[in-house]
């Protein structure tokens, strides 16, 4: 590991906020936990780690080739981070402001019957056309110093954030498979929104004052 565990705890951090916050991923796999039993819910939490894993590698690799060939890539990569994450800010607090209003979030009830496998594939297709996962990491690479980071970073930085995205999503499958515990989810959902908007806009902050 080249970099210090500063660089990938930022990111995780940021990650923790974004994942736990009520979203498609974390929708489908309540919904799934839900209505079919926890087999489908874990299946979606191994379904979204893998998803989250790709999209790392994948963004890193590509955006280390474009600020290999584009040398001031890495400022206006940076740039674009404070927007999105004032942009996800921004969401994040609307978002929170109508769950308070209205006492909660709806979680789409998941099919009976479903298995592992099933909650697997449902949870990469939602991965696969998420506009969230996309703009997330274009944020995170923005943060993250891409052009110094050597292949164990980048192997450290995409598993870090595969185990972190399953054990979050595991976590949910756990405590709200059950209607009850889902009922006090919804009601609070709003509080983890709320709170996902204060971090990303800290964050946004910090960048701007680093350059």
């Amino acid at each position: 590991m080249a970099l210090p565990f500063a660089e990938f705890a930022e990111v995780w951090l940021f990650l923790a906020a974004n994942i736990a916050s009520p979203g498609p991923n974390v929708l489908n796999t309540v919904a799934l936990a839900l209505g079919s039993g926890r087999a489908a819910g874990f299946g979606s939490a191994t379904g979204v780690g893998l998803g989250i894993g790709l999209w790392c590698l994948g963004m890193v690799l590509g955006v280390a080739a474009v600020i290999a060939l584009l040398p001031g890539a890495q400022a206006v990569l940076t740039g674009a981070a404070v927007g999105l994450l004032l942009w996800f800010a921004g969401r994040y607090l609307r978002a929170a402001w109508t769950g308070f209003r209205a006492r909660g979030v709806t979680v789409p009830k998941g099919p009976d019957g479903a298995g592992f496998a099933t909650g697997f594939r449902r949870a990469l297709a939602v991965n696969a056309v998420n506009p969230k996962a996309l703009t997330s990491w274009l944020a995170v690479l923005g943060m993250f110093p891409v052009a110094k980071a050597g292949a164990g970073d980048v192997v450290i930085l995409c598993a870090g954030a595969c185990a972190l995205s399953f054990a979050i999503h595991g976590i949910y499958v756990i405590l709200f498979s059950t209607e009850r515990a889902l009922r006090m989810y919804l009601r609070a959902g709003w509080l983890l929104q709320g709170l996902a908007g204060g971090v990303f806009t800290l964050f946004a902050l910090r960048l701007v004052a680093g350059y």
